[in-house]
């Protein structure tokens, strides 16, 4: 087990830290994430494709319901817009050009009001100030919608009173209640509060928003990404603990084959005394002597420990 000793030093410690963080991470929380957006978005997809051949219901029969997929479900209402009841959401856009989206209070035969989208107008010249918005027919009415998820509220982005209209940022069914003043029955969502989207060419209707692109997007393979990095970070790890393994067998063999191999190529010690020989042999050159202040030589290292030194910056044990 010695050979694994170099394991316990801090880098590699830090290393394999880092390396199962990372894998985790990839494996409970990047892979799901992008998972789970892939299959959202192919259920919103079905719902959208089944909602353009299914026929409308009564909104009436799913106000009491779980709001289980109902989103993007076609409906119809009957009843009247409540006088004076529009409201403009800001930052919106039309054929690229600034928009308000406009809403206003429907409220139903039974007396529940519900909160409806009217559509999208474009904004008058310049892009920041609100057309003149036409009031909604008078009267009792019967449309045809979709049912749409609110939206959310941006705190830091609170309701104005611009410009002669009451103006907020998102459609939000709590949100326009309040600002209304008027008590807004939330259509069941998924557990949010819904709203209705009136369809083209309906009594009151603008221009409607276009219905999303049926596209998964790239949420699936993105998400198999992430597990093949989660599998591929442990592998390279121990990719490395082999090549160091593998290095310091090499560096051990080495050191050992070494002086066999300078004695076997030194050969014997010549024979300087055999008669007859013509040959002189010159003393060798005295040694130079150390001067008293000179500081004591360094042994220099050996083949094996340069290498290291080179590799780690250190000798190493």
């Amino acid at each position: 087990m010695r050979r694994f000793t170099f394991l316990l030093r801090p880098s590699w410690l830090i290393l394999a830290v880092v390396v199962a963080g990372f894998a985790y991470l990839c494996f409970t929380v990047l892979a799901p994430w992008q998972l789970g957006k892939n299959t959202r978005t192919s259920e919103r997809n079905d719902r959208i494709a089944n909602s353009v051949h299914a026929d409308p219901v009564d909104i009436g029969t799913l106000l009491s319901g779980s709001g289980k997929n109902t989103e993007w479900r076609r409906v119809t209402a009957s009843g009247a817009y409540v006088p004076d009841s529009t409201v403009l959401v800001r930052l919106r856009h039309l054929d690229g050009q600034p928009a308000y989206t406009v809403l206003a209070a429907f409220r139903l035969d039974d007396g529940r009001t519900l909160l409806v989208d009217r559509g999208q107008v474009a904004a008058a010249e310049g892009g920041t100030h609100p057309p003149v918005v036409a009031a909604p027919p008078t009267g009792a009415q019967q449309v045809a919608a979709r049912i749409r998820a609110s939206e959310g509220v941006i705190e830091k982005k609170p309701p104005t009173t611009e410009d002669g209209y009451r103006q907020v940022y998102t459609t939000d069914t709590q949100q326009e209640a309040a600002v209304l003043g008027i008590p807004l029955t939330p259509i069941p969502t998924d557990g949010l509060g819904g709203y209705l989207q009136l369809e083209s060419g309906q009594p009151g209707a603008f221009t409607p928003d276009p219905l999303p692109q049926l596209d998964s997007g790239p949420y699936l393979s993105y998400g198999l990404q992430w597990l093949a990095f989660g599998v591929m970070a442990p592998l390279g790890l121990g990719y490395f603990v082999w090549a160091e393994i593998r290095a310091r067998r090499r560096e051990k063999f080495e050191a050992a084959t070494q002086p066999a191999a300078t004695t076997q190529a030194a050969g014997p010690p010549a024979d300087t005394d055999r008669p007859g020989d013509a040959t002189t042999l010159e003393s060798p050159a005295p040694a130079t002597a150390a001067k008293p202040n000179d500081p004591p030589s360094k042994p220099k290292p050996t083949t094996n420990e340069a290498r290291l030194a080179d590799r780690y910056g250190g000798t190493r044990r």
